[in-house]
């Protein structure tokens, strides 16, 4: 009787909603991301960095070979090492194997931009010391990049690099320079980015050309200046978008356009729950156009204008596609993640020469316990809810075509609720 007492109210019991699968990315936060204080901002920005993980990342070189192991001890979550080992498939003479390592110290686990890290390289620079550090509260960092070990030293640079930066939400500024250089070549580098809204500009000197200060300056070869137009809160759970226009030392004029969307598709996976119906997409979608606008005799010997066109869609947490497409080659890329500690990627590249008619492919193997983006279901703000719960969404619901979804508060900066992993890369410019 029990039993049937309590079949009765089983059934009776209120099913749970449809819930909705969301896996982490593949690869966040970029790599790039954690050496980003010591690089100018006017080279990460305007979509360049998402830009240049799409163009690249998977997509190995033909007939070559890349592997790359990141280790962190459990014991110290402050420091940790990376090592690379990439080549070609059939050695040639004039061909070798290169292997890198890198070990870095972070201060701060939750935090990437103080550091120390040391880069050793069966190539030049065989020992490379590489320190930042960063003072949130005022915005102020300073960094440095010094060859310890080179076959040969012949230009000032070779003995070390120095800057200073201040960064906010909505400004960016900074300087590099070469202490071991006459004052004729001060500063290296100079940039100024800011952000007012959803606009972006700024500014960098690089003098490559001219022979005093004064003429370095005006020389507008000396100057490039770039315009974007950008939306999005910087995690990949929310869809971004990004346009920007470039004029690069006055010699090319470069447009880009990246987009990141994130789709719900449905799913019907035995291995899941029977509330689990959906899954979370990421697709990107990317183009660049580069083009001359001087009467430079070289642009005979280089294009004078290119594109590319890339796009990626990671379909679930294990599987990655990626293809892009250019005026002499075109390529695909398909990569396969397992999730253990440490996770597991394998990954193969056909690259499509079309001036020689060829199609050659590239292979790569990573292994990482850097980043651990745990994030595999989603928690209420992304569950699918039924017709007779709309009630539920409280007036914060969106649609994705006849499916009412809650929306999650991070479009409002609130990302107390994600994982580390998956939070944007900060609140600086």
């Amino acid at each position: 009787m029990w039993y049937w007492v309590w079949n009765w109210f089983s059934s009776n019991k209120e099913p749970p909603p449809p819930m909705v699968v969301v896996p982490p990315l593949f690869d966040f936060p970029p790599l790039a991301a954690r050496t980003r204080m010591l690089e100018s901002s006017y080279n990460l920005l305007f979509g360049k960095l998402a830009l240049r993980s799409l163009f690249q990342d998977y997509f190995e070189e033909a007939r070559h070979f890349s592997t790359r192991i990141m280790l962190k001890p459990i014991d110290d979550p402050h420091v940790d090492l990376i090592a690379t080992v990439s080549g070609p498939l059939d050695q040639k003479p004039e061909e070798k194997i290169i292997g890198n390592a890198q070990f870095r110290w972070q201060s701060d686990v939750d935090d990437p931009h103080t550091f120390v890290d040391l880069f050793v390289s069966s190539t030049d620079p065989i020992l490379l010391m590489r320190s930042c550090a960063y003072y949130p509260k005022y915005g102020f960092g300073a960094f440095g990049i010094y060859p310890v070990l080179l076959t040969k030293r012949v230009s000032s640079e070779d003995y070390g690099v120095m800057g200073l930066r201040y960064g906010s939400s909505n400004l960016s500024l900074g300087a590099t320079l070469v202490p071991f250089s006459s004052g004729d070549e001060l500063p290296k580098s100079a940039w100024l980015v800011s952000k007012m809204g959803r606009l972006t500009a700024g500014v960098q000197y690089e003098p490559y050309f001219g022979s005093k200060d004064g003429a370095r300056y005006k020389n507008l070869a000396n100057w490039s200046c770039a315009i974007g137009y950008g939306l999005g809160s910087g995690s990949p759970l929310t869809p971004s978008f990004n346009f920007g226009l470039e004029l690069a030392k006055s010699s090319q004029f470069i447009a880009s356009f990246y987009q990141h969307v994130v789709v719900q598709r449905r799913v019907k996976n035995p291995l899941e729950e029977n509330e689990v119906v959906g899954i979370t997409n990421y697709i990107d979608f990317g183009f660049e156009l580069q083009t001359r606008v001087d009467d430079d005799k070289t642009s005979n010997v280089t294009p004078d204008s290119t594109f590319q066109v890339a796009a990626s869609w990671q379909a679930n947490k294990n599987l990655l596609l990626k293809g892009k497409v250019g005026p002499l080659s075109s390529s695909v890329a398909l990569a396969f993640k397992s999730w253990w500690k440490p996770s597991f990627t394998f990954s193969i590249s056909a690259t499509r020469d079309r001036t020689v008619g060829k199609t050659a492919f590239g292979f790569g193997i990573r292994v990482d316990n850097v980043r651990e983006a745990s994030y595999q279901r989603a928690d209420p703000n992304f569950v699918m809810l039924t017709p007779n719960k709309e009630h539920l969404a409280e007036g914060i619901h969106w649609k994705i075509g006849k499916r009412p979804v809650l929306q999650s508060d991070i479009n409002s900066g609130n990302f107390e609720g994600i994982p580390r992993e998956l939070r944007p890369l900060g609140k600086i410019l």
